[in-house]
């Protein structure tokens, strides 16, 4: 038997394929939407792809199992309660799936999501490991609150942090103190708020450290799973219903976004401009947004544009564009690009701040802080200033007083670079907007 746990660092997912050596199958669990990888692996062990497990419909990614359904023919498994529009089989408590001597077991675990399962691996007669999908990650439980709304089963946040309590202390704090722990995310994922770094552990080790397993009343536990959660990003109730629906081929879907230059472009269409701020900032388009290709590149463009909002992008290079193409496509935004092309002949420009003049009275400008709620709550930076989370700007800018010049600030740059051209593409011709970028880290 062989694990093995592949890793997008953007995303922070992890996936897995779990290889019955002497059967030469394998089956996948929670894919990530561009499945070469995963073929690959088949290839080089000459093993055949039979199953695809998926844990519940994700919110953050698009997941690759129908492409992977239709081009080696494995069988889908996911719980009855998905409603799943694709081929599948419904995988609960009490079905297996059986690899030689290898068994994986389905446990019903709602509470990130009312369709959540788990899967635990058997070896010859013993459980081995767990695949917590978002239901635990090392050192915290997923969060309950993003299936409100969306999905075929609904319910209240409240309702699910409650069932999340009893999955984690009825299914899975039952197993084993050796059992391995694969969580489906890690630290930086916003499908929860306080994880580790680590990827991957044991039910013994998660009930010494992790918080959502220690002893407390389903009360207490209900309120700290709900307080100081993430902001949800916009894309995600879209990419549940893509996963729940199936997507579509990758290699052809990003064959089909156009290519060409800055030369016609529709002006009533938002361009994202993915270069460094520097150069961003000495020539852009009107009305552009500086979203740098960047760790987060995917969360923060379905955290700005909504699904269904149709977009320009633009970079360095081809193969920068190509990159990003993909990194769109994990979202399933690649359908919403207009165009593609490289650099731009952009008019506009923003002028750097002074900010030693800034310093010295900072009271003439108009500052703009897009930290989370929860950041400036632990680190207040400016007493006066306006707090605006970067993914909401678009939709309250016109909170936003232009009076005075306005300054625009985050933790650490890569952020305010995007929220201040922003609100310059609104207010350029009425006041200045200045990015005050990496210097933050001097009022810190």
């Amino acid at each position: 038997m062989k694990i093995e746990q592949f890793e997008d660092k953007g995303l922070s997912h992890y996936s897995y394929a779990i290889l019955s050596e002497c059967e030469n199958e394998v089956v996948l669990i929670d894919p990530s939407r561009d499945i070469a990888p995963y073929l690959a692996f088949a290839e080089q062990h000459q093993a055949k792809i039979i199953g695809v497990v998926e844990t519940h419909p994700h919110a953050d990614f698009v997941s690759g199992h129908l492409e992977l359904h239709l081009s080696v023919g494995a069988t889908i498994y996911c719980s009855q309660f998905v409603g799943a529009a694709y081929p599948h089989q419904t995988f609960d408590d009490g079905d297996t799936i059986s690899l030689g001597n290898i068994k994986l077991k389905a446990l019903n675990t709602p509470g990130h999501s009312p369709d959540s399962i788990c899967i635990v691996l058997e070896l010859d007669g013993k459980d081995k490991a767990v695949f917590t999908g978002d239901t635990m990650f090392i050192g915290d439980c997923g969060r309950p609150d993003l299936r409100e709304n969306t999905g075929n089963l609904t319910a209240k946040r409240e309702e699910l942090a409650n069932q999340m309590y009893h999955s984690l202390r009825d299914k899975l704090m039952t197993l084993a103190d050796d059992v391995l722990v694969y969580p489906a995310h890690g630290a930086g994922t916003l499908c929860g708020k306080a994880l580790s770094e680590a990827n991957s552990s044991t039910i013994g080790a998660e009930k010494l450290s992790n918080w959502s397993l220690q002893k407390m009343r389903e009360d207490e536990f209900t309120k700290m799973l709900l307080q100081d959660q993430p902001f949800v990003p916009k894309y995600f109730s879209y990419n549940v219903g893509l996963n729940k629906q199936g997507a579509s081929g990758l290699i052809a879907s990003l064959k089909s976004v156009p290519h060409g230059t800055s030369g016609k472009l529709n002006k009533t269409i938002l361009v994202i401009d993915s270069r460094p701020e520097h150069t961003y900032k000495r020539s852009h388009l009107p009305g552009s947004i500086n979203l740098q290709n960047g760790a987060k590149f995917e969360t923060w463009l379905g955290s700005i544009v909504a699904p269904g909002e149709a977009f320009y992008l633009t970079a360095d290079s081809d193969s920068e564009l190509e990159e990003l193409v993909l990194r769109c496509a994990k979202i399933g935004y690649e359908v919403f690009i207009e165009q593609t092309f490289v650099g731009n002949d952009g008019t506009e420009m923003m002028e750097t701040l002074d900010v030693e003049d800034f310093k010295a009275d900072s009271n003439r400008y108009v500052i703009v802080d897009i930290r989370n709620p929860s950041e400036v709550k632990t680190h207040p930076i400016f007493a006066n200033a306006i707090t605006i989370p970067l993914p909401e700007l678009r939709e309250r800018i016109l909170e936003i007083p232009f009076n005075k010049p306005i300054v625009v600030h985050c933790a650490g740059g890569y952020r305010s670079a995007a929220g201040s051209s922003i609100i310059q593409s609104v207010y350029g011709t009425k006041t200045k907007v200045f990015d005050l970028g990496e210097a933050i880290k001097g009022f810190l």
